[in-house]
């Protein structure tokens, strides 16, 4: 016990004073060389610190000694300071990097920072007090192009040059990647007077995941690398795509940006983030640059804030050329989804808005919503659009709690009808289908397994299996699942069909209403006793009379409101829109699954881009339905990280990653039909 808090304790506040100590020197010592003769500079380190100069300091005084500061002209006086004074400063902080070996060490030495401020502090002081030096006068005046850049303190952003009106404020110093990598573009903005603090406090929950530190000498953009992954090479994909079919390609991203309410009502599930990056304006212009860098077609996004959305989101959106639609969560519910689209690729055919709460109804009794659009392609003109078929993009954030498994399949069957609705050809087929969204359910999951197999029995399942996010089978008593799961009186049927649009079971058999079915109750017909009715004295002997309150037969009345047969299954829910997920959930060069999201520190799997495709015949493995593309192909996707890799770079939210959860983002391509017919 004592041997650990030595270690936690003694040894970071060690490495801090040692830090600076060194910091003090180094700062002390460029004074000194800019002020004091060489000889001057040497003997008072040698004697302070007590220690031998490196050496390249060595090198550069030893030069200064048989230059003389005196004998340089002003040109080259000050250039010659400069670089001493990075040198030293450099010496330092490769000194400090073998010294600090956690993150929290690094981020806890911001004086390299406020040593380079003092150094130009003093610099301009010395050039007003001694006019006479020529040489000091003459650095004072130049711009401070050797800027000490700190690996380290701030390891997703490099300093730039500093002009003079930023030597003023040190503390406000702008950055910007050096290193414009093409999937991390201008990630780390520029936050003006805005410091963005690096140090994360350990992950405070007990019986979780403790959050690694990060190696210095690994940068975050490196760490969160995400490689474009393109489809269209594949031999499988080569066979079905031919090199004369033409397609229309189009970018999908699905995101859930964490919408600010849900982010200050539970900051609990946030304290290993430092309070400024989870800012909404710090998060807001991360999440803009993320998407416009990406640069989607179709944007799907869940836990969007309502006053956010209409106040910064949308205005800037349709200034990047998008279409917006939003609807808000039901009841006091302050976030929704908002499905936005490039007007200069699509046309809005059909819009349709989903509310999953219904009154009355325990199985429905959530605030969840959901978007349903169908999208005409544009091609370029000459080009009839009918040569492209219709998109239909569908976006939900399902019910997180992991306990009501019963009201996610139930949400899901509501939105899966409207899509089919929607979706559904004259022809009785569908035209492709992409459905975006946070589902809170984990692959292979019941309620993943139902929308990619199309069928899920689930009567005596237990609700909280239903997504799979957590294990209650320790609990005395947990919720079933009961066939059926809703009502009737919702109007869907067990393929997630609304009744209105199913077609009867058989011809002429129909659901007669209960005033019509009673009309017939004593009639002739109903008071004749049947020939083969086995005779029982005083029952089946005597014919029922008709009661004299009972209203006289009157002339059959039509059904005014006649209704198809509505057939219920015992606990087996369908439906038919083949749909297959863009990832596969597995790293397999890591060898670990991946993650879309860190709920306390824990990866997990719950966002999804689903989109139709055609069943192999005869084709499963293991339970699971093999797809092919069929007219809509997938031609590339985003990689997504695994756990490891977000707990080096302290889970999401992070510096980088302004959202609890990663996007999503796949390539597709639909045949265009006629210009297909014109190249064969």
């Amino acid at each position: 016990m004592i041997g650990t808090v030595l270690c936690y304790v003694l040894l970071p506040a060690a490495r801090l004073l040692r830090a600076l100590r060194d910091a003090f020197f180094t700062c002390r010592k460029n004074v000194l060389l800019a002020k004091s003769t060489s000889t001057q500079i040497e003997g008072i380190f040698a004697a302070t610190r007590g220690k031998s100069v490196p050496e390249e300091q060595e090198a550069l005084l030893q030069q200064w000694l048989e230059e003389g500061a005196g004998n340089l002209s002003a040109g080259e006086s000050a250039p010659a300071v400069g670089k001493a004074s990075v040198t030293l400063t450099s010496d330092w902080l490769e000194g400090s990097e073998l010294l600090m070996t956690s993150l929290s060490d690094l981020n806890s030495a911001p004086e390299v920072t406020w040593c380079a401020g003092q150094q130009l502090s003093e610099l301009h002081a010395l050039a007003s007090s001694e006019p006479q030096d020529h040489e000091v006068t003459e650095l004072a005046k130049l711009p401070a192009e050797e800027t000490v850049a700190v690996a380290g303190s701030a390891p997703w952003a490099a300093v730039v040059p500093q002009t003079d009106h930023q030597i003023a404020g040190c503390a406000t110093i702008d950055v910007e990647v050096q290193n414009e990598d093409p999937a991390v573009l201008a990630w780390s903005l520029a936050r003006g007077a805005e410091t963005v603090p690096t140090e994360p406090p350990a992950w405070p929950i007990q019986d979780t995941v403790q959050f690694c530190p990060l190696p210095a000498e690994v940068p975050y953009h490196e760490i969160l690398w995400r490689d474009w992954e393109d489809l269209s090479v594949q031999p499988c994909v080569l066979e079905q795509v031919s090199r004369n079919t033409p397609l229309f390609e189009f970018r999908v991203m699905s995101y859930n940006i964490l919408a600010q309410d849900l982010v200050e009502q539970g900051l609990d599930l946030y304290l290993h983030c430092h309070p400024d990056i989870l800012n909404w304006n710090y998060r807001l212009p991360n999440l803009l640059q993320e998407i416009q860098h990406w640069d989607p077609d179709v944007l799907c996004l869940q836990e969007v804030q309502e006053n956010h959305y209409w106040e910064q989101l949308e205005p800037t959106f349709k200034e990047m050329g998008f279409a917006c639609f939003y609807k808000r969560r039901t009841g006091t519910k302050t976030d929704g989804c908002a499905v936005c689209y490039k007007h200069s690729r699509f046309q809005l055919i059909s819009l349709s808005p989903i509310e999953y709460f219904r009154p009355g109804l325990d199985i429905l009794n959530r605030d969840n919503v959901g978007l349903v659009l169908l999208l005409q392609p544009l091609l370029p003109e000459g080009l009839d659009l009918k040569a492209v078929s219709p998109l239909c993009v569908a976006n939900t954030h399902v019910l997180f709690n992991p306990r009501r498994g019963d009201i996610k399949l139930a949400q899901m069957a509501l939105l899966l009808a409207e899509i089919d609705k929607i979706a559904k050809t004259t022809e009785g087929s569908y035209y492709p289908v992409i459905l975006c969204g946070d589902l809170n359910s984990v692959p292979d999951s019941p309620l993943y397994k139902f929308i990619r197999n199309g069928e899920l029995s689930y009567h005596g399942m237990p609700a909280w299996k239903v997504s799979g996010q957590e294990d209650f089978s320790q609990q005395l008593y947990s919720r079933k699942l009961l066939a059926p799961l809703w009502p009737s009186s919702l109007g869907i049927m067990d393929n997630c069909q609304y009744v209105t649009l199913c077609q009867p079971k058989k011809s002429g058999r129909r659901k007669y209403s209960r005033d019509f079915l009673l009309q017939f109750h004593f009639c002739d017909v109903a008071c004749e006793r049947p020939p083969q009715l086995v005779l029982l004295e005083g029952v089946t002997d005597a014919k029922p009379d008709r009661p004299a309150h009972w209203p006289k037969p009157a002339a059959m009345v039509k059904d005014p409101d006649p209704q198809p047969f509505v057939p219920r299954s015992s606990g087996i829910i369908q439906h038919g829109l083949n749909l297959t997920s863009v990832y596969s959930h597995f790293l397999p060069q890591r060898g670990r699954p991946e993650v879309t999201t860190m709920p306390m520190g824990l990866g997990a799997t719950v966002d999804y881009i689903f989109y139709s495709a055609e069943p192999v015949e005869n084709g499963s493995r293991g339970g699971r339905r093999l797809y092919r593309d069929g007219a809509l192909k997938l031609l590339g996707r985003l990689s997504l990280l695994s756990e490891d890799v977000l707990l080096l770079a302290n889970g999401l939210p992070n510096p980088f990653c302004s959202s609890d959860h990663l996007c999503l983002l796949a390539s597709f391509g639909l045949e265009i039909s006629s210009l297909k017919e014109g190249c064969q």
